[in-house]
Parts: C-alpha cells; structure tokens; sequence
C-alpha cells in the first residue's frame, strides 16, 4: 500500500490527477489506485497516450465490468486496445464520461518517456485530461550522476532548457529546474495543483535528498507537496 504524504490522499473529495514525467509513473499510479480501492474509494485508472494492459485481471472492457471491479473493491483499468501493440490507448470518450462521473478519483497517465528517469515534454506533450484537478509530476533520483543524453528522454530539449550539452552530468539543481520549468514537467499545469514525486531516494544520500528538496521549495514548491519516495514505499 502507498504511503502517500499528500493532502489529497486523504480528503475524502473527488479528484483527477494526471501523472507525468519519467522515473516511475505506473508504479506509482498503480499503487496509489490500489490504496484508494482499499479505503473504498472507486477507482479509475486510465491513459491518454499508451500503457501496458494489465494482466492482473483490473481492466475492464466496458462500464459494467468497471462497476462489478468496484463492487469487489477493487480498482479499475479501461482503454481502448490497440490492435499492433496491444496496449491501452484513450478509451472511447463515451466510456470515459459515462464512468467519470461515477469515480471518486480518476488516475491517467499523461506522459511517456521510455523508461528514462526524467523527460522534457514534445510539443504534443503531455495529454493532460481538461478536467483534471492535480498534476503529479515523477522523477527519478537515479538520474542524478548521469548524461543528459543517456538518462533524460529527450535529451536535447533538455540540454536547450538548461543551457548546456547533452553530455552534461545532471545534478540536483538541474532536476530542480526540469521539474519546475512550464517547459519542462509543470507544462500546461495552469490552475490544477502541482505535486512532485522523487522516487529511489533510497539510491541517494541523505544530504542529496534534503538538497533537492530544498532547492525545490527555495524556489517556491511547498514542501508538502514533494514526496520523497523510496522503492518498495
């Protein structure tokens, strides 16, 4: 179960966040939807650009099933497969609004970015749901030590937004810029609330940790919206 800090969590209202970033975002999103089932939440968990359809038995191919997941406690998966992958794509908008109005809270992942610890958005980047709420931006702490070129996808956006080469090694005050720039993960945030998850602190030092932290909130992130995350939380 997550041992989520945020407010959200556990207030008890309606909520639609959208993950996006690098770093551990299914992870997270999963976990987080599995907590909220087991306070008996009804839980919606979906993308708007691709995710593996999970084998676990939580994806449901229309609203009946959604709502027998819910009876059961569980939470529920929905998306539209794509035929040449076999992975979720945006479900049929008629799904969606039909259910969403049902959920307590909605999960989507709204970003990809091929496994690498930290991205910068595309143009097109990220797909974040008109009616979502929250924002919640994944990052992981491995990336700290490492090239742009080989731990940030795309690197050369990255390297644009920070003034500097792809072969640059990252360290914490560039993570911080990444994930507070509007042209990195807080893009098209707007009005929704904005959290930040750190996740594989444990690979960290203690001091690395309280570092980023610190440059995150000195430049105006409130420090209870950062989430430090081990693996295995």
């Amino acid at each position: 179960m997550a041992h989520c800090p945020f407010d959200f969590f556990t207030d008890g209202k309606k909520h639609n966040i959208c993950l996006v970033g690098g770093g551990g975002k299914t992870t997270v999103m999963y976990e987080l939807a599995a907590a909220w089932a087991d306070c008996g939440r009804k839980v919606l968990v979906l993308t708007s650009t691709h995710i593996l359809q999970p084998a676990d038995g939580s994806f449901a191919a229309d609203v009946p099933a959604v709502q027998n997941l819910w009876q059961q406690g569980r939470y529920a998966v929905i998306g539209t497969p794509e035929f040449a992958t076999g992975k979720l794509m945006l479900p049929p908008q008629r799904v969606y609004e039909a259910l969403k109005l049902q959920a307590d809270v909605i999960l989507c992942e709204a970003d990809g970015s091929k496994h690498h610890p930290c991205k910068v958005p595309a143009e097109h980047e990220p797909v974040l749901l008109p009616d979502s709420d929250i924002v919640l931006a994944v990052a992981g702490m491995d990336v700290l030590g490492r090239q742009l070129m080989q731990a940030c996808q795309r690197p050369q956006l990255a390297a644009t937004l920070l003034g500097c080469s792809a072969e640059k090694i990252i360290n914490a005050q560039m993570l911080a810029s990444l994930l507070l720039s509007e042209q990195g993960a807080r893009k098209n945030v707007g009005a929704r609330a904005y959290y930040i998850v750190l996740n594989k602190c444990d690979l960290q030092k203690a001091a690395q940790q309280e570092e980023i932290r610190w440059l995150l909130v000195s430049a105006g992130m409130d420090e209870h919206r950062i989430w430090l995350r081990e693996r295995g939380e």
